[in-house]
């Protein structure tokens, strides 16, 4: 499946220590082999709506402290990173929400 990155997603990543960068490059490749939800026999974690968040259908993936938030573009076979952050208290998830 390829993989597309928003313009902030891109920036997340550059700014990531480059060890890091690499887990989750490598996580996000693995996931990207199969990123239907684990409902659905696939290996991206649903997120919904907690929190005053609506991240329905969106999905993470959790790599040690950081959080890749995605959704899936099944028309277009594109799997679309919103963003890449620690998690923070979940302050990814408030971020992944203002960029959708």
């Amino acid at each position: 499946m390829e993989i597309e990155y928003s313009a902030e997603a891109k920036e997340d990543l550059r700014k990531l220590d480059g060890s890091k960068r690499k887990q989750v490059l490598k996580a996000i490749q693995k996931v990207s082999e199969n990123p239907m939800p684990t409902t659905e026999g696939g290996l991206g974690k649903p997120l919904g709506n907690k929190n005053n968040r609506n991240l329905t259908g969106l999905l993470k993936i959790k790599i040690s402290d950081v959080r890749v938030v995605y959704t899936l573009q099944k028309i277009e076979e594109v799997m679309y990173v919103i963003v890449i952050a620690a998690r923070e208290d979940s302050g990814v998830y408030d971020i992944a929400k203002s960029r959708i």
